[in-house]
């Protein structure tokens, strides 16, 4: 049985809502339909609030979205922007399948920054 702890509304004013970039879109396209599926109910359960086993913090404001068979472990890198008007975003940077359940230093290191080129490039159209 599942047990889902609810996101600090307190905090979130605004909906939440999770946006795949290109590469995290690529990445989820290639995936079995299995485990594509369990993803989007992943972003549907962070959407509605819900915390869990599926969405963990990893370092300095990256977080993942975890899912696996019996085969390998799948991630897709993500972080928040608040910075939205009408919603906070959860952004998914890019995604990969490994056979350990260890997170490789690189892929935080890339989602670090892709967040940085991603605020980057929305302060300039400010």
């Amino acid at each position: 049985m599942e047990t889902f702890v609810y996101l600090s509304m307190q905090k979130f004013t605004k909906p939440i809502k999770v946006k795949l970039l290109d590469e995290a879109t690529s990445y989820i396209d290639k995936i079995e339909k299995k485990i594509r599926t369990k993803f989007f109910k992943s972003f549907e359960k962070v959407e509605s609030g819900h915390k869990g086993d599926w969405f963990k913090p990893l370092e300095d404001g990256i977080w993942e979205f975890r899912e696996r068979d019996h085969r390998k472990f799948y991630r897709i890198f993500a972080f928040w922007d608040s910075s939205e008007t009408e919603e906070t975003l959860i952004v998914g940077t890019h995604g990969l399948d490994k056979k350990s359940n260890k997170t490789p230093r690189g892929e935080i290191r890339k989602a670090k920054r892709v967040r940085k080129y991603y605020f980057e490039s929305k302060n300039k159209q400010l």
